[in-house]
């Protein structure tokens, strides 16, 4: 069989660095980049300047601002379509002059302008083009979060430019399903996963009094309104459970309507790192009613600490794919407060067997799971070592993640 030449010089385009922006794609696209170069390529990461005076210098990899400072979200929390356009074009303009500096380049599929970008300008130059995809969405979901008109333009973009990738990666079965219904023909290879340099904390105790937490951005589509009524309803079987509610953000006025100053709630907003982990060490189980997630990375870190999840199903909630019930959390059916909260008292009475089911679940995670071994199978692709696995059956999938 012939082999492809050896990817030694590779670009990683996202509009974001971590930690100038602490999103998870840009812990994820980081992360990528250094995985590279630990497997000996050369590489740089194109981004928009987040930072002032010279290139950051503290990273394994080279950085290059492609554009100036974006302003990434509206008040809604929706990605605006200004800052898209202006990195993609920047995107384009720098890959012009680098037309053949790089044997390959990873670019985030999100927003799907860079992928234009990136084929328009890499056309007929020998660079193979990746797109990674964190998520992909249908129709309605479009409209949903960016309004009728403009949804639907994102929708047909994001249809031409799964038909415009010749290679694409991805996380989840969720994703990829939704790749091929969207009309991708080229190569798709789902990953293993995407833990990264965890920290390992060691399983803890839960506290007393019992407390359920969610962790993340307060926007529509984590429905973290839902929460008090959920713990009410899961309160009338564990009376004292409290409900800690981190992070902030443009449905923070609503979470706090719904909290209706209930002394058993708290909401201290975004917090240290260790306070975090204390928190998520600490807590009977953490929730996360979401809708959307392209994979899910908090049920890891959660599960690190011994403490289950629980979240809500969802046609869009990749996390999903992460808990295996009873063993490391609930799936509720709905998000609906009766739903969820009987599921948060399934996890709270599931106890220190539950713990230890889940600390179990997070060992095996942290070796099978990892961004490493999703970079490696990235790189032996590149090179022609071996072939896209999204035509496995599930247990073969399983055997080739192990």
């Amino acid at each position: 069989m012939l082999t492809a030449p050896r990817a030694e010089s590779i670009a990683v385009a996202y509009d974001c660095l971590f930690p100038y922006t602490t999103g998870g794609g840009e812990r994820q696209y980081r992360a990528f980049a250094e995985e590279l170069v630990k497997n000996g390529r050369r590489v740089d990461y194109l981004t928009a300047r987040q930072w002032t005076g010279a290139e950051p210098e503290a990273a394994p990899f080279d950085i290059v601002s492609v554009s100036g400072p974006l302003d990434l979200y509206d008040a809604a929390g929706v990605r605006r379509s200004a800052a898209a356009l202006t990195y993609a074009w920047g995107l384009f303009r720098t890959l012009i002059r680098r037309r053949r500096s790089y044997d390959a380049i990873i670019v985030s599929g999100l927003p799907v302008l860079n992928v234009f970008a990136a084929r328009a300008a890499l056309l007929g130059s020998p660079t193979r083009v990746v797109v990674d995809y964190l998520e992909v969405w249908g129709r309605a979901q479009w409209r949903e979060y960016a309004g009728g008109l403009m949804g639907t333009v994102a929708w047909v973009l994001q249809r031409l430019a799964v038909a415009l990738t010749p290679a694409a990666t991805c996380h989840s079965q969720l994703t990829a399903g939704r790749l091929r219904s969207e009309g991708l023909r080229g190569e798709l290879l789902v990953s293993p996963g995407l833990i990264h340099s965890v920290t390992d904390p060691g399983p803890s105790p839960a506290t007393r009094p019992p407390f359920a937490l969610y962790a993340g951005r307060h926007i529509p589509d984590k429905r973290v309104e839902v929460l008090p009524a959920a713990i009410e309803r899961a309160r009338t079987e564990i009376p004292d459970l409290e409900l800690v509610i981190l992070g902030e953000g443009p449905s923070t006025p609503a979470v706090k309507a719904a909290a209706d100053d209930r002394e058993w709630i708290w909401m201290p907003g975004f917090v240290s790192q260790a306070q975090l982990d204390e928190l998520m060490g600490g807590a009977a189980c953490l929730v996360n009613p979401s809708r959307r997630e392209g994979y899910g990375l908090v049920v890891v870190e959660a599960s690190a600490h011994g403490t289950p999840v629980v979240l809500a199903a969802d046609e869009g909630n990749a996390a999903t794919e992460l808990v295996d019930p009873d063993i490391n959390g609930f799936i509720a059916d709905t998000a609906e407060p009766d739903v969820l909260g009987e599921a948060i008292v399934a996890a709270v009475r599931g106890g220190d067997g539950l713990r230890a089911r889940t600390r179990a679940w997070y060992e095996d995670a942290v070796r099978t799971r990892t961004i490493d071994q999703t970079v490696k199978r990235i790189l032996a692709f590149l090179d022609g070592e071996s072939r896209p696995n999204a035509g496995l059956a599930p247990d073969d999938r399983e055997e080739r993640h192990a």
